[in-house]
């Protein structure tokens, strides 16, 4: 499992053919207790276009491909011209981060963009058994595209640390699953991802009932405060 912010995060790891059996909350291993992303009062949503569901956040109208991304090829538009982001910047849903990389000794470049957020429903998790430990809270699917830019192969490595932002800034619950789930498919990258390889892939997020999940945050080495109590992570929204 990957190394877990020293913030307060509610994190549930669930298998897709066993009942979950691990729930951490920061950073203590064997702590049991679960506890819930902080309740934060509903802000008022702006209209949803025709056809997309509540809770479906996405990049404004005007950005290429209204996504801001090219949606025939899941390239994201490039959102810093092709500078490295800087600890705490924000971006628009849709827009390109330029980060590096590191994981399991392969180190590289990534264009990494937070391309949409879905809002599910609890019975989506229901194969998952994990009911007892998500109860009272709605999953949102926080959908991301990674683009190799640097000279790496970075063959089955796995992007991570996407967490989901609630009305207000508060930090989202994280819902970690191993195997296949259709919701939100999240694969290591494949083989031969070199320069220019592009792949989506998704994170849940927990939001108690009443509340959503309109931004998100990468905090992947370098922009998480263990490696320095400074630096900040990336958001969106």
């Amino acid at each position: 499992m990957s190394t877990i912010s020293m913030r307060k995060t509610t994190v549930v790891a669930a298998g897709l053919a066993v009942a979950a059996s691990l729930v951490l909350t920061g950073c203590k291993d064997g702590n049991e207790e679960v506890t819930p992303a902080a309740p934060s009062a509903p802000a008022a949503q702006p209209s949803q276009p025709a056809g997309q569901p509540s809770g479906y956040a996405s990049a404004p109208a005007g950005s290429p491909s209204a996504g801001g991304y090219d949606g025939s090829s899941g390239a994201p538009a490039a959102g810093n011209s092709g500078a490295v982001a800087k600890s705490g910047q924000a971006f628009k849903i849709g827009e390109a981060a330029t980060v590096p990389f590191t994981s399991g000794g392969k180190t590289g470049q990534l264009a990494l963009a937070v391309t949409s957020i879905e809002a599910g429903n609890p019975a989506d998790l229901a194969s998952l058994n994990v009911a007892d430990k998500v109860k009272g809270q709605t999953p949102f699917y926080i959908h991301y595209t990674v683009k190799n830019t640097g000279t790496s192969d970075l063959s089955f490595s796995s992007v991570g640390h996407i967490k989901g932002l609630l009305d207000g800034g508060a930090e989202s619950g994280v819902l970690l699953t191993i195997g296949k789930f259709d919701k939100c498919p999240n694969e290591s990258l494949p083989q031969g991802f070199t320069n220019g390889k592009t792949q989506t892939s998704c994170a849940i997020a927990l939001a108690p009932t009443g509340t959503k999940v309109t931004g998100a945050e990468y905090w992947g080495d370098p922009y998480n405060n263990l490696s320095s109590p400074a630096q900040k992570g990336l958001t969106w929204k």
